[in-house]
């Protein structure tokens, strides 16, 4: 005889209206893989009356979510709100202290308040799951936390979001503009049509980053001022010149110990196109992890939407209805440590840099005093004219830089009479 289950879903947006129907629909499949049977007890949403894909009781209809956190009926509570803070905070930590399992998609709430949630399920006996937080589809929270548990991981570098991947590569492919490509992604469903600022900014590479150190480090949740830039000043003459220089331009967000100090960063880095990630296009994510004693691993997949993120939340319910409570970060939260963060400013690399200038004698030469004047050795110089508008536009690759001396760079470049414009700047990756 199957035991009884009962859940409560806290957010009826894509992912939640998904949610609900894949539960309903494989219910009898969910029975035989684990020996339960699940019943949706609750549901919430801001709008009882928006037109759905699905019909439900009025019955299960919480306008509230706060009852169902502190509903005795239910067991698992999946919070589908979004936000770092508020009421996706309030239903999640109620849950917990009502000894309610929680499973969750909100990357942004885990980063910032995951060490305090998940002491709490450790508190009260229960599980707080978020794979779906990160890389959509793609299980790489599991893999670290337990196909990869015994492993040493030194380095994890990926394409983390989506949208920003489509619109690197649809520039590429299409020789678009970045404006444009934006509207089309916010048309198919890729960007968010009012505010995309978080997806292109690189907050939601960062949220993603920070959560990946916890579990492969140990660590609590860093903090840190990091390392961090969109990619918002992407112009398609950069994708155009890294074509030609045999690169590829990708957003990456990338977590290391660097001298036994935490390095978390996030950029649009150019790396060569040869390399595996280089080829990874549209909106799939790529995970590559590099450890002890496996070597390298990548993961890939479809890195957001209704569909992927769906599959990983069941895969979160269905390790739950198994019947295993288990330490959302893979240790016990006393165990976790506090890193030291590496100071980005040793941190050492090459770099990208596009401006354009007056074209009279003597600016290319005081330019290049001005990189001389910040021990930055140039690399490889393109100087293109327009004779038109009496300007060029010069591409430089340098060789390897420390961050401060880059930074000092880009502010006497930026502040030179003789550039029309200020520079894009882009960091050269190995990948």
């Amino acid at each position: 005889m199957h035991k009884n289950i009962n859940i409560g879903i806290i957010g009826l947006g894509q992912i939640g209206s998904r949610l609900y129907e894949e539960i309903l629909s494989k219910k009898k499949d969910i029975g035989i893989k684990t020996g339960v049977n699940v019943n949706i007890l609750a549901i919430s949403a801001k709008n009882i009356n928006k037109k759905r894909n699905f019909k439900f009781s009025k019955k299960i209809f919480y306008k509230n979510p706060i009852y169902i956190a502190k509903d005795p009926r239910i067991d698992i509570v999946f919070e589908l709100i979004g936000y770092s803070d508020g009421l996706s905070k309030k239903v999640v930590e109620l849950a917990l202290k009502n000894k309610k399992h929680v499973i969750t998609a909100n990357k942004a709430l885990i980063a910032k308040n995951g060490d305090y949630l998940s002491s709490l399920a450790e508190k009260n006996k229960v599980n707080l799951e978020f794979e779906a937080s990160v890389g959509g589809g793609i299980p790489i929270l599991r893999t670290i936390k337990e196909g990869l548990a015994t492993n040493k991981i030194n380095k994890v570098v990926g394409i983390l979001n989506g949208t920003c991947n489509y619109i690197l590569s649809k520039m590429e492919s299409s020789k678009d503009s970045f404006a444009n490509v934006l509207r089309k992604a916010q048309i198919l469903g890729y960007a968010e049509p009012r505010d995309p600022r978080f997806d292109l900014n690189g907050y939601d590479t960062l949220a993603k980053v920070r959560i990946l150190s916890a579990l492969v480090f140990n660590n609590k949740i860093s903090k840190n001022n990091c390392l961090m830039n969109g990619i918002e000043n992407i112009e398609l003459e950069d994708i155009k010149m890294a074509d030609k220089l045999n690169f590829r331009i990708k957003l990456l967000g990338i977590t290391e110990i660097i001298n036994n100090q935490l390095f978390e960063r996030v950029h649009p880095c150019l790396i060569k196109k040869d390399t595996y990630i280089a080829n990874v296009n549209g909106v799939m994510n790529a995970v590559i992890l590099e450890g002890k004693p496996v070597g390298q691993s990548l993961l890939q997949g479809e890195g957001a939407g209704p569909g992927p993120t769906s599959s990983a939340l069941m895969s979160d319910l269905l390790s739950i209805l198994r019947g295993n409570i288990k330490y959302p970060f893979g240790l016990p939260f006393k165990k976790r440590k506090k890193i030291n963060t590496y100071d980005k400013n040793q941190y050492l690399n090459s770099f990208y840099l596009r401006f354009d200038v007056k074209d009279k004698p003597g600016v290319l030469s005081s330019i290049t005093k001005v990189f001389t004047k910040n021990k930055i050795s140039i690399k490889n110089l393109i100087q293109k004219p327009d004779k038109k508008n009496k300007t060029a536009s010069i591409v430089i690759l340098t060789h390897e830089a420390r961050e401060k001396n880059f930074n000092s760079l880009i502010f006497n470049l930026n502040n030179n009479k003789s550039v029309k414009k200020k520079s894009t700047f882009i960091r050269i990756e190995k990948v």
